[in-house]
């Protein structure tokens, strides 16, 4: 997110690119044989679980003042 021309430095901006680059490396290393079948069965749900708690406790943004969706009925 940017505003004013900077960019913002809080923390939940990048937490779904970053779940969505696990999501993908599970699923690739799960292809080329690296994470057997039941790892990659684990892995994924856990990861999903894990952005959507994410997203859910996210608070104020600090940085350009937007609320989440929890935050804005309050």
């Amino acid at each position: 997110m940017t505003t004013d021309g900077k960019v913002c430095r809080c923390p939940h901006h990048s937490m779904m690119p970053i779940f969505a680059i696990a999501f993908g490396l599970v699923f690739l290393l799960g292809a080329m044989d690296v994470l057997t079948a039941r790892v990659v069965s684990i892995a994924w749900p856990i990861i999903v679980i894990a952005a959507g708690l994410s997203k859910l406790t996210s608070k104020m943004c600090s940085c350009c003042g937007m609320h989440s969706p929890k935050m804005q009925g309050m």
